[in-house]
Formats: structure tokens, sequence, C-alpha cells
């Protein structure tokens, strides 16, 4: 019997839903399709939808946004195609179901074509209107981290809906042989690193190597004991082998560092909702890392590397299902199966 396909629907800000959805594509014994900006032969690459300023922030300029949606600017040819992309590829393959990360419209779009969707949903304060109403039409709720990470302000029926699966990353094949480095992660969803600080941070730790990747700042007098390295083919690996991982805590990031059970001091980014904010929030309180909220001052790095290094590694490994993509892909067979 031909199986329809499922449809997965990848946001492209930022890198961790792509990440996330090629996981559980490799990891699925049923056949899925990847739909968005970006995703190459992947799947199906949509037209950008992204503001004509360049800047995404989620703001879309309607002064008469009906209030069941986050974007949705008026006379955008990018969304326009986009939109009818969507409504062509459902018609002609005819889904059994549609995992939507993450957007509310498309989300809607494919409640409206008559498919079942699953919502991604990330940390942070998502009880507004559109988040809330995209939950309710949903089938199910997919939530790619701990329950134990969960806000306590979140609605009780929001939860009841939730599968929580953890650890949705592809593993690091073969073993990683130890760098004895400090690794710091600058992701692609916020602002650069600061070359200077990350200067300043070398020099407080001199008998420690450290190696930056992702986009930083000019550094200016770079010390011997640091390395930009800029954007690398394999961050999971360099994740890895570090001694001691810092960065923000998106979900992609986390995960990285929970697979590779790694010690790891995190340090939120502004995001819409809080999401970063809510994950750090639960990493600090089960203790499985040390949370900053400003980059400190050079002089304390010594003493906070060593807090990171005597955090329990239980306390993060409880965190982490190492069988997370296979998890997730056996559930949404099953989701499609029952449609």
């Amino acid at each position: 019997m031909t199986r329809r396909p499922i449809g997965y629907y990848v946001h492209h800000h930022g890198a961790g839903h792509r990440a996330r959805a090629q996981a559980i594509a490799a990891a699925s014994d049923w056949p899925i399709t990847l739909l968005g900006t970006g995703v190459g032969e992947a799947g199906i690459d949509l037209p950008d939808d992204r503001p004509l300023s360049g800047r995404f922030d989620g703001v879309d300029g309607s002064e008469r946004r009906p209030a069941a949606l986050h974007y949705a600017p008026i006379d955008h040819e990018g969304v326009r195609l986009r939109v009818a992309r969507v409504a062509q590829w459902i018609a002609t393959e005819r889904p059994a179901l549609m995992v939507v990360d993450v957007s509310v419209e498309m989300a809607m779009l494919a409640r409206l074509a008559s498919v079942p969707t699953i919502c991604v949903r990330l940390n942070g304060a998502r009880s507004d209107v559109p988040h809330l109403e995209a939950f309710r039409g949903a089938a199910g709720l997919l939530a790619p981290f701990h329950a134990d990470l969960e806000l306590e302000s979140t609605p009780a029926w929001v939860r009841e809906r939730t599968r929580y699966l953890p650890g949705i990353t592809t593993a690091v094949a073969g073993a990683v042989p130890p760098s004895g480095r400090i690794l710091v992660v600058i992701g692609r969803g916020g602002a650069p690193g600061d070359g200077a600080r990350l200067a300043q941070a070398a020099r407080a730790c001199p008998d420690v190597q450290w190696r930056v990747i992702g986009p930083v700042s000019a550094v200016g007098d770079c010390p011997p004991n640091l390395d930009i390295a800029g954007w690398v083919e394999d961050a999971a690996r360099e994740i890895a082998a570090a001694d001691v991982v810092i960065g923000g805590a998106g979900e992609g990031l986390v995960g990285a560092v929970l697979v590779a059970d790694r010690p790891f001091i995190c340090m939120p980014e502004a995001r819409p909702f809080g999401e970063q904010q809510a994950t750090a929030s639960g990493l600090a309180r089960l203790g499985a890392t040390v949370v900053l909220q400003d980059w400190p001052e050079a002089a304390t790095w010594p003493s906070l590397l060593a807090q990171a290094k005597a955090l329990s590694p239980q306390a993060r490994r409880r965190l982490h299902d190492p069988q997370g993509a296979r998890t997730a892909a056996i559930w949404l067979s099953e989701q499609a199966a029952a449609a």
C-alpha cells in the first residue's frame, strides 16, 4: 500500500528548524517531504517571504492583521507565491499529515486545505491568540524539549495535547577525541559575537585554548590562545570535542550540547516569546548548566569554567533522549497512519 507523504514545513530563521526536520526525516520509515526556503534539493524550495526591509522580526507592517495571525503582509509577492506553492503541493500529493516547524500561518493554511497538522511548540510564553488558535486547530503538538523545561505558565490544555520529544538531533558518527578547548558557539539567528570581549576572555585563561565558531566582529589584537574559525561544516563534532561549550539557549545548540554531554555555560539571547530565556531558566533550575544573563567580566572566566565542569553530568543527561529523532519519527508515523 502506498503511503501518502508527511509534509514538513521548515521555518528559515536560524538553523535549528531545518536540522530538526532533517534528523526526523533521516530516522523515518514514512516518506517525509521538507517544504521551506533554502531546503534546496532536499525538498520543496519555497519563495522567500521575508520582509522587503531585509529584517526578519515577525513584524509585517499591517495595522489590520487578523488576531489569529502573526505575519500577513499585504501585497508581498513572495508570500503570495509561497502560499500558492504549498497549496499546490497539498492538492497534488494529498499528504497524510503536515508538520509545521514553525508558523501559525502555515498551520492555518494546512488546516484550511483539510490536512491534519502537528504544530512544533518551541519553549517560551506562547499563550498569545495566534499560537493558541493554531494549537487548538492542530491534531497534536510536538515539543522538542524535555517536559521538565516547560514554563509553569503554559495552559494545562496545551500541555495535555503536547508530546515532549527531546533529543531530536543527529548524533556525531564515530568517536570524537577530546580537544581540551573552550568552544564558543555563535548561532545564525542573532548578532555576531563580540571579538574584543572574546579576546579578553581568552587572555584571562592563558593556559586554555579558546575556539569560536560562527560570526564574530573584529577582534583586533588576537591572543595566541584564541582561534576565530567562522562558519564550520560540522559544528556537532566541534561541540562533542569541547571541554566546555559557551553559547545561547536555542533548541539546536542546547540539543547538540546534551547529545554530546558537555559542560555548558548558557547565555540566553533575546528571542520572540522569551524562548531562550525559558529554556535557560529551566536548565538552571535543574542544575544542568551555568546560566549568565550578560557577558561577564574577563577575570571571572576561570571560576565560571570550573563551575561548569563541576556540574553533575546526570542533571543534563536526564534531559536528553539518545533515540529522540527515531522516537519522533515513529510518533509522527503513527499520527499519519491514524489520519
